[in-house]
């Protein structure tokens, strides 16, 4: 049997590797920031991450934000302005869920960054309807069924009034193929093409 090593100076190679782990994190992280996690206050985290004031123009209204850096769009709009519409799905750019307009042109608002949309025009799935009257494609998503669970169906709507716009609605391949960065795993795609062709129309 082997005998235990009694040095207390002695240290095992995972021992050893996970101390230096630590400090080598806490030699990196600026002091703000851990001044802020020692005094628990949401406060100073937030001037931690060096947050700077940005001006959006959304929906027709100027907003006027704090955010920091790395925020995304889609972050931005759905956990500081409460604009929930605009889904958030895979959040790498690939199901389309979080679709939004920025000048008139779709965007995967996962991949925007919030601090470089000053002077744009953003337009979310709140945007589109004129008061309690409904945007001919959201009229047209309910007539012709367009949608089961509903989770993807802003971002498809928010595509569909940009496939119309941009002039891709000439036949159900081409509506199809404009339509494709936005899935849905209902399988409501029939009825999405449907919608979007009487709209065209």
């Amino acid at each position: 049997m082997a005998k235990k090593n009694k040095n207390p100076l002695h240290t095992s190679r995972r021992t050893f590797f996970k101390q230096s782990a630590v400090l080598a994190a806490v030699a990196v992280t600026p002091s703000t920031v851990l001044e802020a996690a020692e005094n628990r206050t949401f406060d100073k985290a937030a001037y931690a991450l060096e947050q700077v004031p940005i001006t959006l123009s959304i929906n027709g209204k100027v907003q006027k934000v704090m955010v920091e850096p790395r925020v995304t769009l889609l972050d931005l709009l759905r956990e500081q302005l409460g604009l929930t519409g605009t889904k958030k799905g895979c959040d790498h750019g690939q199901c389309g869920a979080c679709t939004i307009h920025i000048d008139g042109r779709r965007v995967n608002s996962c991949l925007t960054l919030a601090i470089m949309q000053e002077g744009r025009e953003i337009t979310t799935i709140e945007g589109l309807a004129n008061g309690e009257e409904l945007h001919p494609m959201q009229a047209a998503f309910i007539k012709h069924d367009g949608l089961q669970c509903g989770y993807c169906t802003p971002g498809q709507i928010m595509s569909a009034v940009a496939c119309v716009n941009e002039g891709h609605t000439n036949n159900d391949f081409e509506i199809r193929e404009f339509m494709s960065g936005n899935l849905c795993r209902c399988g409501a795609y029939p009825n999405i093409v449907n919608a979007i062709k009487e709209v065209a129309q």
